[in-house]
């Protein structure tokens, strides 16, 4: 029987990435229309913080679990992905601030892919 350790999720650079996009986007949300708290705005919110919050949340289990965790953090990523484009198509991001956020979430999702690969 092999053990498995835990990881410390605050050294990990996959969540302290995760941490910044969703700091990210709680700057961005501020210039959102009012209209949109509790529509999109709310579920980029949820989108950002599911990513940092259940690899920490995961790193307390097994690796098997913890990869399962992984897998919910990579679609929310995702899942925000595609809502950055909607809020681009609203015009409430522009291209500047939409490529800079999904060139993180595209490192976010290549650093989880294979710090995931490494929990066999």
């Amino acid at each position: 029987m092999s053990t498995s350790k835990r990881h410390n999720y605050k050294n990990l650079k996959i969540w302290q990435l995760g941490l910044e996009i969703a700091n990210d986007i709680s700057d961005v949300l501020v210039e959102f229309p009012k209209h949109e708290r509790y529509d999109l705005s709310s579920q980029m919110s949820r989108c950002s913080v599911s990513m940092p919050s259940n690899i920490a949340e995961g790193s307390a289990n097994t690796n098997k679990s913890f990869s399962n965790y992984l897998n919910i953090a990579l679609g929310s990523s995702f899942e925000l992905g595609t809502q950055l484009l909607v809020a681009f198509h609203r015009k409430y991001i522009n291209q500047e601030t939409l490529t800079i956020l999904e060139e993180k979430i595209e490192e976010f999702q290549r650093m989880t892919m294979s710090f995931q690969n490494t929990l066999t």
